[in-house]
């Protein structure tokens, strides 16, 4: 059927349906006529048209009761050929579209033993008509034939639906899936963005506060300093923190007003806060430098603040060394402090450690590696390697 067949026939059910029982109706009536014109002896062509459209009005009731149904186009078909019709599929054809009707709606057994059934009543006028019995294949096995080959095609239409009912059922399992995956993720890449800005804009907050009320009394100039650098630390948080919380409302909200995303452009301004907070840094770039992709660009920025962080509120040392490797298919970053022996370090307590899980997270998932731990020589050192996409190495500028 073409999809513009299609398309009419699911706008008007109704008509269609009409339309298939007075086609079914004029075939069974052309198997009369073609048994009338083959069969020898005279009889009534009125009892087959009547019973053809007693079978075919039977039809309209197949899908709520297909059993009474498949009964009553039987009887039809055994009065036809007691009548000494003979048994062709054309005759019988309300019959066979009420068996393949049954076999669509119910269990394959129950289907099969109704058309055994069906089959053995339709060869009793084969039996009973002497002048049949020199060719049975005609008089018996044809009608039985048709019966079974009618529930077989009914079988085989139903499991393809059940398959194509599974396989739909399965696809919708794995989408909901995948968006169950994607929204983890989401929330995992928000939840490590909301970290990276809050940890480390506080950790400095929180250190030039405490120089601040250090310097209060013995130096009152450099504490306000410290102090005006506070504010600007704290509006920095802001505006990331509203930059990463936009990405919330996409969908509704336009990008107006959110600033873009960091890189290792805004490495200096990084080092900057960092020293207004007491920590000495330290960069060292090695290797030929130029724009990076925007995620990995981000990936590495993140890192490296995330990395000054935890020197900033663990490391027993004011000072920190930032060293950027870059190679053709590799980025290296590392970020070490030594040990101060002047005074104990501060281990993180119980809870801590997103940190480190969270620069893990973003290295792997840029296919990179990632090491962190404690120096032989003593201190911390934080170590990643992230790998570079050949083609926008080869298009840089």
């Amino acid at each position: 059927m073409s999809t513009t067949w299609r398309r009419r026939a699911m706008r008007s059910p109704r008509t269609t349906e009409v339309m298939k029982l007075v086609l079914l109706f004029a075939v069974a009536v052309a198997g009369a006529l073609l048994s009338d014109w083959t069969m020898l002896g005279p009889r009534a062509l009125w009892p087959a048209v009547a019973l053809s459209a007693l079978g075919c009005a039977a039809l309209v009731l197949r899908h709520r009761h297909p059993v009474p149904v498949l009964v009553a186009t039987a009887l039809c078909a055994v009065v036809e050929g007691a009548m000494g019709y003979l048994m062709t599929p054309v005759l019988f054809s309300p019959l066979l579209a009420a068996q393949y009707s049954l076999s669509l709606r119910i269990n394959r057994v129950a289907a099969w033993c109704g058309a055994l059934v069906t089959a053995a009543v339709t060869v009793v006028p084969g039996i009973w008509r002497s002048e049949l019995h020199s060719d049975w294949i005609i008089g018996i096995a044809n009608p039985a034939a048709w019966v079974l080959l009618s529930t077989a095609l009914g079988s085989y239409v139903r499991v393809r639906r059940d398959y194509a009912a599974a396989r739909a059922e399965h696809t919708a399992r794995e989408r909901e899936e995948e968006a169950r995956h994607r929204v983890v993720q989401e929330r995992m890449r928000i939840a490590r963005e909301l970290h990276d800005v809050v940890a480390h804009h506080l950790a400095l907050a929180n250190a030039q506060a405490g120089t601040a009320a250090h310097l209060a009394r013995a130096d009152p100039e450099q504490a306000y300093d410290m102090l005006g650098r506070l504010s600007e630390t704290t509006a920095a948080a802001l505006r990331e923190l509203k930059a990463t919380v936009g990405l919330l409302r996409q969908d509704t909200d336009t990008h107006d007003g959110l600033a873009p995303a960091p890189g290792l452009e805004q490495l200096p301004d990084l080092v900057a806060a960092c020293e207004a907070a007491g920590l000495d840094v330290t960069v060292t770039v090695e290797g030929q430098p130029g724009p990076l992709p925007p995620g990995l660009d981000l990936t590495a920025y993140r890192i490296v603040q995330e990395a000054l962080t935890n020197v900033t509120k663990h490391a027993a040392t004011r000072t920190a060394r930032v060293r950027l490797a870059r190679t053709p298919h590799a980025l290296t970053l590392t970020v070490t402090n030594d040990a101060d022996t002047t005074r104990p370090a501060d281990r993180p307590g119980p809870g801590h450690g997103f940190g480190l899980l969270g620069m893990r997270e973003r290295a792997l998932a840029t296919g990179g590696t990632f090491r962190a731990g404690s120096r032989p020589e003593g201190g911390f050192e934080v170590s990643c390697t992230l790998p570079l996409d050949s083609h926008e190495e080869s298009t840089a500028p």
